[in-house]
């Protein structure tokens, strides 16, 4: 531990128990009694730091400040976990195609950038040594996203045309936007359909025009959301929840045994090396992609229905290759 992540070791214990004894301190930091008083007294001098010791209690705490100046510690070299988030989240803001919300992240950006400086290299040289990449990302029209944003936020009804692409058809409907959500590198709009009378998903950059409405939007609670969308596997949803059960080749099983499909997953090892792993799900377009990703090296055990799909979608693959 360096002198910096010292100080705001310090910091935290005696936000956390108010009251630090010596010895609490100089065994947390790993630290000599001759390193710890000089380290208060230079968060004292350098930083303000109102730190004080308490006779009664025998600790140091926080006091008053007894002089101008605000309490404000050092930047902090973040370690890897943490620039990885500062990162992903530097680059969601930075990279919302096309632009998404620009005017308004300027200063945040400029904020993640000063605190990835604070270390010891410049925000610059990490974001060239570490890379977050986007794949699969779909183009949405920075209009249409503010609109959205903004009924949702201010709880207004939306006028939506929306591009099925499942069934290549167009439709004009109103909505009361409920949850915007990013999944899988895009946007979804979950909403109650007053066309349908039922909660649904839209792709945001499905939509081919979108305008606010003065009607204020009606309320769904969170539970009754997350059994419509969180229960099974996959953005797509559903009423009926199955469980598909897919077992998983020994050489592919040392990744899939440490992936997260889904919250309420099970595994497990086979004698053989192989991994079962069973999921829940609702609808199965997305589970079939997701399952056919691994080729060769995953086989739908059950159920039934589901293994018949998956087999007529590789027999239709073949087909195209003159394998049918």
């Amino acid at each position: 531990m360096d002198r910096t992540e010292r100080f705001y070791k310090i910091d935290q214990l005696i936000r956390e128990r108010e009251t630090v004894s010596q010895k609490a301190f100089l065994e947390e930091l790993g630290i000599s009694a001759a390193t710890f008083k000089r380290d208060i007294e230079y968060m004292r001098n350098r930083f303000n730091a109102p730190i004080v010791w308490d006779r009664k209690s025998r600790g140091y705490r926080f006091g008053q400040h007894s002089r101008g100046g605000a309490y404000e510690l050092p930047g902090l070299w973040f370690n890897a976990s943490e620039i990885h988030a500062l990162l992903t989240m530097r680059q969601l803001l930075a990279d919302l195609q096309p632009r998404l919300l620009e005017p308004h992240i300027q200063p945040l950006l400029a904020r993640l950038n000063a605190l990835l400086g604070t270390g010891e290299h410049e925000w610059q040289e990490v974001e060239k040594r570490v890379r977050v990449f986007h794949v699969a990302r779909r183009t949405v029209d920075l209009q249409h996203f503010e609109v959205v944003a903004q009924a949702l936020l201010k709880r207004r009804r939306l006028r939506i045309v929306h591009y099925n692409r499942n069934t290549d058809e167009t439709s004009e409907r109103t909505v009361s936007p409920l949850r915007l959500i990013h999944y899988r590198e895009n946007w979804y709009l979950d909403a109650w359909c007053h066309l349908r009378n039922a909660i649904r998903s839209f792709a945001v950059d499905a939509l081919h025009s979108a305008s606010a409405q003065l009607e204020t939007a009606v309320e769904i609670p969170d539970e009754e959301l997350d059994r419509k969308f969180a229960t099974g596997c996959g953005i797509f949803s559903g009423s009926e929840i199955r469980w598909a059960e897919l077992r998983f080749t020994p050489e592919r099983a040392r990744w899939v045994s440490r992936e997260i499909w889904h919250p309420k997953q099970k595994g497990r090892f086979e004698p053989d090396g192989s991994y079962t792993l069973e999921i829940p799900y609702s609808e199965d377009p997305e589970l079939i992609m997701d399952i056919l990703k691994y080729g060769a090296d995953v086989e739908v055990i059950a159920p039934e229905p589901l293994r018949a799909r998956l087999k007529e979608t590789i027999r239709v693959m073949a087909a195209r290759y003159g394998q049918g």
